[in-house]
C-alpha cells in the first residue's frame, strides 16, 4: 500500500527533550518552507533517542531519519568498548600486536562490564595496585552516575555498569581537565561515509584538576549537566572552539596538526569497528540503509603527550545551549547552528540536487561516485574521513569491505585497489564425498553450505581473492547455465561477507599472532550463612565439600543426588575441593573453590547448575565429555540419544523396558580410541524421585540417534548431519575450546557408528523399532572420514 502525503515537506520532532534541543533542526528546514508534521506524517524524522522499529519500515532515500539500527554498538558504552576491542583482537592476530596497525588501535581505555566482568576487574587491580577506576552507567547520559572509584571492590554487581581504567594524565587548560566534544556524521552505511565537522568544543571542568581529590566532581569530570550544579565558582560550565583550542596549542608550542591526524584516524576506526554490526541489524529490522543517517557526539580525552583517547560516543548528541554567553555560548549557538544547517545541506534533505544516477548494474561504480562527489560539493564544514583519499589505510581494518565500499574506493582512487585476500580465522572444516561442513570453534554453531557456497569457501581458503573467485566459478559453468557474473559478483562478496561476520574468516594480514590467554580471576569472599549444611558431594571417583546454606536447597539436592550426598564433618572437608550454594539478594550463587560459577540462580536452575559443572569437570584434555543422553543396553553397549528431551527419553525408555536398557546423562570420550566411553552415569532430572541406575565403567558406544524430519520411524543418518547434533553437546576441559584436529577425529569416530534418525512418529512403534535394532548384531555401512580432507 502506498502511503499518502501532504504535498508539503514535513519535517517530524521526536523523542523526549527539551524544545531547545530541536530548535536548529527545525529553524533549517523552516526556512526551506518546511511545516511541522507528526509521526505518521514526516518527510524528514529528527528523534531523541531511537524510535520506535515500525519507523525505520517508512524510511527511503526520499524520507529519512537521523538514526541506523543497531547504532548501540557505537552508542552504548560497553557496546563501544566491545567492538573496539574485537576489531584490535582481530587486528593483532593478522598483523601482529606490535605492528603499527595495532599501534593505531591503542586508542580507548580498558573496561569491564558489570556484573560479568567483576572477577576480572579485581584480577586486574591485583596486578596493577596503583591504577585508578572510573565507574560509568552503559547507557546513560549527561554524566549520570559517572564517579571515580576509590576502591574497585566497590563496582556493582547490578546489570549495565562498566568500570574503565581511569587516565590520571589528562592535558589541563588553566590547569582545568578538559575533554574534547566531536561531532562525528555517517551519512551512508552502505557504502560507509563518515565526515567529522571541523568544528566542536573543548568541555572544561568548573575546578582545577587534582589527581588526590577523587571524590570532588567538579575537578574529575567535564560534563556541563555535573559542572552546572557547581555553586563555589564564577564560571561552572565553561566551552572553547576548536578553533580557539588548536590556536591555543599552536602558542603552548604543540603541533596541532599531528593531534587531529590521530583524532581523524581514531573517529574512521571506530566507525569501521561498528559498522558490520550496524549493517546486520538494518538488514534484520528491514530498514532502507537509504532512509537514515546518525550524528554522534564523540567524547575524547588527551593526555598531557597530547595523545587522545576516544572516552564515549553519544547517541542525539545535546544542541542546547550550555555555557553561558560571555563563557563561549555565543561560540556554542553558532557552532551548533551552524552544524545541523551543514548537516541538512550535506544530507540534501531538502532534495533540492538531483545527483545524476547511472543506469544498469555496470555502472555501480560511476553512480556511487557521483553521489559522493556531489554529497562532498555540499559539505560546508563536515570533512570526509571515509572513504579515505588513500583506501589501503583503512580497507584492511573492516571485516571484509562491501563491494559497494570496495567500488566507491577504486573510483575515488581511480586506481585499482588490491582485492583483500581472507585466511579462516576460528572455523574447522570437514569434507566428505564432496560435502562440507563448518564448525565455529569460538561460537560453537554448525554450517551446511551448499554446492556454490562450498566452493566460494573452498577457494577462499586456498588464497583467491572475491573477484577471482567469481572468475573462478564463471569459468567452471562455462557452457552451462552461466550466471549473471554481476549476479554472481553479489551473492559471492555477500557470502564472504557473512562468513566473517560469524568470525569463520577474516582479513589476511602480514602475520597471525594470537593474543594470550585472559588472566584467570577468582570471586570475592563470600559470607557465610548461619543455616549452611557442610556435606559430601561424590561423583566420578571424586569427592567435593559441598556448603549449602539453604534448607530449600538441601531438600532439592538431596532429592537428586541421594546417597552421593552425605554429612561431612569440618576436618574432612578441608581437604577436600570446595563447592558451594550460596543465599544471593536474588536467589543463589553457584561457588567452586572461591570462583562464582553460576549467580542469581532461582532454586529450579539451581539442579542443573550444578550438574552442568559437573559435567565440565569431567573433561579432561584429549578426553571430552558428551553431554547427552546415554542408553545403556543389557549387553553393556551404549547408544548416544542426541535428540529428545529428558521427559521424550524417559517416556521411550519406559516403552523399552522389554530391553532390559537404561539411561544416564554424559559420556567421556578419549579421542584416540573412542569406540570404548566411560558413562558419567549422572542422574536425569525426570529421574530425580527413582533410584540412580549405575551404569557400567566402560561402555562400547554402538551408534547414534539423532532427530530428523521424516515419517519412518527410523532412518540412517549422514556423518555431517550426527556431527551437526553431537558438537553442540561436546563439553572440552575447563579452559580449553575443541581444535580442528579434535573436531575431524570425532568425525571419523561417527563415520565408524551406526547413526539412526528417529522420525517425528508415533511413540509406541519408534520404540518397536529401536528394541527391534538394540537386539539385532552390530552392523555399519559407515565410511570413515579422509583426514586429509578432514581440514582444520
Amino acid at each position: 500500500m502506498i502511503e499518502q502525503h501532504s504535498p508539503t515537506r514535513r519535517f517530524w520532532l521526536g523523542g523526549q527533550r527539551a524544545a531547545e534541543q530541536d530548535r536548529f533542526f527545525r529553524e533549517a528546514l523552516e526556512l526551506l518552507g518546511w511545516e511541522a508534521g507528526d509521526e505518521q506524517d514526516w518527510d524528514a524524522g529528527w528523534v531523541t533517542g531511537m524510535p520506535d522499529s515500525a519507523q525505520f519500515w517508512r524510511v527511503s532515500p526520499a524520507r529519512r531519519i537521523n538514526h541506523f539500527p543497531g547504532n548501540a554498538a557505537l552508542t552504548v558504552k560497553s557496546r563501544l568498548h566491545e567492538s573496539l576491542s574485537t576489531l584490535r583482537e582481530r587486528i593483532m592476530e593478522s598483523y601482529g600486536a606490535e605492528s603499527e596497525q595495532a599501534s593505531r588501535l591503542a586508542f580507548f581505555p580498558r573496561s569491564w562490564v558489570m556484573p560479568h566482568d567483576y572477577h576480572a576487574l579485581q584480577a586486574a587491580a591485583l596486578a596493577n595496585p596503583g591504577q585508578r577506576w572510573i565507574l560509568k552507567p552503559t547507557n546513560a547520559s549527561k554524566g549520570k552516575g559517572v564517579r571515580v572509584l576509590r576502591d574497585p571492590g566497590d563496582a556493582p554487581l547490578a546489570r549495565d555498569w562498566m568500570v574503565q581504567e581511569y587516565l590520571a594524565n589528562p592535558h589541563t587548560i588553566r590547569g582545568h581537565k578538559y575533554v574534547l566534544r566531536l561531532y562525528v556524521l555517517i551519512s551512508s552505511l552502505e557504502p560507509l561515509r563518515v565526515y567529522l565537522y571541523r568544528q566542536g568544543f573543548a568541555k572544561l571542568a568548573s575546578e582545577p584538576w587534582d589527581p588526590d581529590d577523587t571524590d570532588n566532581p567538579y575537578s574529575q569530570l567535564t560534563n556541563p549537566d555535573i559542572n552546572a550544579l557547581n555553586d563555589r565558582v564564577e564560571v561552572p560550565v565553561e566551552f572553547i572552539d576548536l578553533d580557539r583550542y588548536r590556536a591555543w596549542l599552536r602558542d603552548q608550542g604543540h603541533d596541532d596538526d599531528r593531534l587531529f591526524a590521530r583524532i581523524h584516524d581514531l573517529v574512521a576506526l571506530t566507525a569501521i569497528a561498528a559498522v558490520d554490526a550496524m549493517r546486520q541489524r538494518t538488514a534484520e529490522v528491514g530498514a532502507d540503509p537509504r532512509g537514515c543517517y546518525e550524528l554522534l557526539g564523540l567524547d575524547c580525552l588527551v593526555d598531557d603527550t597530547l595523545t587522545p583517547w576516544i572516552l564515549e560516543c553519544n547517541l542525539s548528541p545535546s544542541l542546547g545551549i550550555c555555557a553561558a554567553p560571555e563563557h563561549g555560548g555565543r561560540v556554542e549557538e553558532a557552532v551548533k547552528g551552524g552544524l545541523v544547517r551543514d548537516m541538512v545541506r550535506l544530507l540534501d534533505l531538502a532534495g533540492i540536487d538531483a545527483t545524476p544516477t547511472a543506469a544498469g548494474e555496470g555502472d555501480t561504480m560511476a553512480r556511487l561516485v557521483a553521489e559522493t562527489e556531489a554529497e562532498q560539493s555540499r559539505a560546508g564544514g563536515f570533512l570526509r574521513l571515509l572513504p579515505s583519499e588513500t583506501p589501503s589505510r583503512y580497507l584492511p581494518f573492516f571485516l571484509l569491505p562491501s563491494l559497494d565500499d570496495l567500488q566507491l574506493a577504486e573510483g575515488l582512487a581511480r586506481l585499482p585497489v588490491p582485492r583483500p585476500v581472507l585466511r579462516r580465522r576460528h572455523a574447522a572444516e570437514l569434507l566428505q564425498d564432496d560435502q562440507l561442513a563448518l564448525y565455529a570453534t569460538r561460537s560453537g554453531r554448525y554450517y551446511r553450505p551448499n554446492e556454490t557456497a562450498t566452493l566460494i569457501w573452498l577457494l577462499a581458503t586456498e588464497g583467491l581473492d572475491p573477484d577471482a573467485i567469481v572468475q573462478a566459478l564463471l569459468a567452471a559453468t562455462e557452457g552451462g547455465g552461466t550466471p549473471a557474473p554481476q549476479a554472481l559478483r553479489k551473492e559471492v562478496w555477500s557470502t564472504l561477507g557473512d562468513w566473517c561476520r560469524e568470525g569463520l574468516l577474516c582479513q589476511r594480514g602480514e602475520a597471525m599472532v594470537m593474543r594470550p590467554d585472559n588472566v584467570a580471576t577468582l570471586a570475592e569472599p563470600v559470607a557465610e550463612s548461619p543455616e549452611e549444611r557442610l556435606m559430601q558431594l561424590n561423583h566420578d571417583g571424586r569427592r567435593w565439600s559441598l556448603n549449602i546454606s539453604s534448607p530449600a536447597a538441601l531438600t532439592r539436592l538431596s532429592a537428586m543426588f541421594k546417597e552421593r550426598l552425605a554429612p561431612l564433618d569440618d576436618a574432612m572437608a578441608s581437604r577436600l575441593p570446595r563447592l558451594a550454594v550460596l543465599r544471593e539478594t536474588a536467589g543463589y550463587a553457584l561457588v567452586a573453590d572461591d570462583e562464582v560459577v553460576r549467580s542469581r540462580l532461582t532454586l529450579t536452575q539451581l539442579t542443573p547448575a550444578l550438574l552442568a559443572h559437573l559435567v565440565i569437570q569431567a573433561a579432561r584434555p584429549g578426553h571430552p565429555v558428551i553431554d547427552a543422553h546415554l542408553l545403556v543396553t543389557k549387553e553393556g553397549g551404549g547408544v548416544l540419544c542426541l535428540m529428545f528431551d529428558e521427559t521424550e527419553c524417559q517416556e521411550m525408555i519406559q516403552r523399552l523396558k522389554a530391553t532390559s536398557a537404561t539411561l544416564t546423562r554424559g559420556v567421556r570420550l578419549s579421542l584416540s580410541a573412542p569406540e570404548v566411553a566411560e558413562p558419567l552415569g549422572l542422574p536425569l532430572m525426570t529421574l530425580s524421585g527413582d533410584p540412580w541406575p549405575m551404569p557400567p565403567p566402560r561402555v562400547a558406544i554402538r551408534g547414534v540417534l539423532v532427530p530428523a524430519d521424516t515419517d519412518d520411524f527410523l532412518a540412517n543418518a549422514g556423518v555431517l548431519d550426527v556431527l551437526g547434533a553431537l558438537l553442540p553437546c561436546c563439553v572440552a576441559a575447563p579452559g580449553e575450546t575443541l581444535t580442528p584436529d579434535e573436531v575431524a577425529a570425532l568425525g571419523e569416530w561417527v563415520a565408524r557408528l551406526e547413526r539412526l534418525a528417529v522420525g517425528d512418529s508415533d511413540h509406541d512403534n519408534v520404540s518397536v523399532s529401536l528394541a527391534d535394532w538394540l537386539a539385532s548384531p552390530v552392523e555399519s555401512d559407515a565410511r570413515i572420514v579422509d583426514p586429509a580432507v578432514a581440514r582444520g
